[in-house]
């Protein structure tokens, strides 16, 4: 077996991977009552944008094999580099979600009895969950052998972070105030001690 098609393979299992973490707390979250809603246009641009390039146009490569002209060789070491990176990036990905608990929310909601959530991943990253979507494009970089479905997660990642995370934090500090802020002051935003 050629490293390109067990990088592909390994990048399917991990998309199945995020999906089996996400459903259960998706399907939870539903039943608890949203409080305060901040959904906005630029939200469901950065969505759609980290889906694309997370999910859809890297499946649409992994499924066609387009675009075929931005292939390059792929490389066992990259392969097993993204597989380590991606499995950091689900196991990020689940340990946010199991902090968060009834917390959890697509969009940026307050849930009724929100609390802060400082503990796990949340101890060192205020949005570990941004934290686990940047190492997924990472992984897939690594893990895809095509320059534009390789990058797509990256770019994707990087619209929803931007348009989203200033958004979030404002709305954190509406929500809980000096407690938030002293949270910001002790935690980096995505990447531990530096960011």
């Amino acid at each position: 077996m050629v490293a390109s098609s067990v990088g592909e393979i390994v990048w399917v299992l991990g998309i199945v991977g995020w999906y089996v973490i996400r459903y259960p707390f998706e399907r939870r979250a539903k039943r608890v009552r949203v409080v305060t809603n901040r959904r906005s246009p630029s939200e469901i641009v950065g969505l759609v944008s980290a889906l694309f390039g997370l999910a859809i146009l890297p499946g649409f490569y992994v499924a066609t094999g387009t675009p075929e002209a931005a292939d390059y060789p792929a490389r066992w070491w990259a392969v097993a580099l993204g597989a380590i990176i991606f499995a950091s990036a689900l196991w990020v990905f689940r340990r946010s979600h199991k902090e968060l608990g009834r917390n959890w929310s697509i969009t940026l909601e307050i849930r009724e009895r929100h609390a802060l959530v400082s503990g796990g991943p949340y101890a060192l990253v205020r949005h570990p969950m941004y934290t686990s979507f940047m190492l997924m494009g990472l992984g897939q970089a690594f893990l895809l052998s095509n320059w534009v479905a390789g990058l797509a997660g990256l770019i994707g990642f990087a619209v929803l972070f931007f348009l989203r995370v200033d958004k979030e934090e404002r709305m954190m500090l509406e929500n809980f105030g000096p407690q938030y802020r002293a949270y910001m002051e002790r935690t980096k935003r995505i990447i531990p001690y530096l960011y």
